[in-house]
């Protein structure tokens, strides 16, 4: 039995795809604050670390958002020239 395909007009779809997004960005910066703040206390470099990664958190957060919002267009499909 072939299962259902997914298309993506339907608003669970596009509920999942946000959804994801959102937890992503979520853990990518918690971790990088979480990260650095242990770095910080094993090395004794009060706010140094904890600045840095979650700022690159932050970075890698906005460009998966970002990659993940850019249409891809398919090899087979014409691009819309209007």
């Amino acid at each position: 039995m072939a299962e259902p395909s997914l298309k993506k007009d339907k608003p669970m779809h596009n509920y999942a795809v946000y959804s994801n997004m959102g937890i992503e960005m979520a853990v990518l910066i918690t971790v990088g604050v979480f990260g650095g703040i242990k770095l910080d206390g094993w090395l004794k470099t009060s706010p140094l670390f904890t600045i840095l990664l979650s700022l690159s958190g932050v970075a890698i957060a906005i460009y998966v958002m970002i990659k993940t919002l850019t249409p891809k267009n398919k090899p087979n499909e014409p691009k819309d020239t209007n």
